[in-house]
């Protein structure tokens, strides 16, 4: 498999096509979220990340701080032709990377249960018990940083 692949900040004001493209085909198509649970109003205030497989925009996520020493990653989404290819994981690997150099000591997600083998993968460990957001099992997880 000798695809390129590239992982880009961005800010949403210029890329919320690509974003919102992503987010919509994951989370409303394929998951059946609502467009108001998606779509949030924190876009303007978060960092977004982009991932490009051979040029095309295939993957999103974004963080934010939520309070001292404390941020959020979320909104992780990648095409389907795209799933598989790790590039799940390299968008987490980046935007855990963006959080610590940001200085933040903990990342915490609301993950999506199936998905939580991967995130425990990355070092997150569950806290609580699992809830439901948008109609779908998650489980609150953190990770400290170094």
């Amino acid at each position: 498999m000798n695809q390129n692949v590239q992982i880009t900040v961005v800010r949403y004001a210029r890329a919320s096509e690509p974003i919102q493209f992503i987010r919509r085909t994951v989370f409303q198509d394929e998951q059946g979220v609502a467009p108001a649970l998606e779509f949030d109003g924190l876009d303007d205030a978060a960092e977004h990340l982009l991932a490009y497989l051979d040029g095309r925009a295939v993957g999103t996520a974004r963080w934010r701080g939520l309070e001292a020493g404390i941020a959020k990653i979320e909104r992780l989404a990648v095409l389907a032709d795209a799933r598989g290819s790790g590039l799940g994981k390299r968008l987490m690997q980046t935007a855990i990377a963006r959080v610590t150099a940001s200085g933040f000591r903990t990342a915490v997600i609301h993950a999506q249960v199936y998905v939580e083998p991967l995130y425990t993968q990355l070092g997150f460990e569950a806290v609580g018990d699992r809830f439901d957001e948008a109609g779908i099992p998650h489980v609150k997880m953190h990770k400290p940083l170094r």
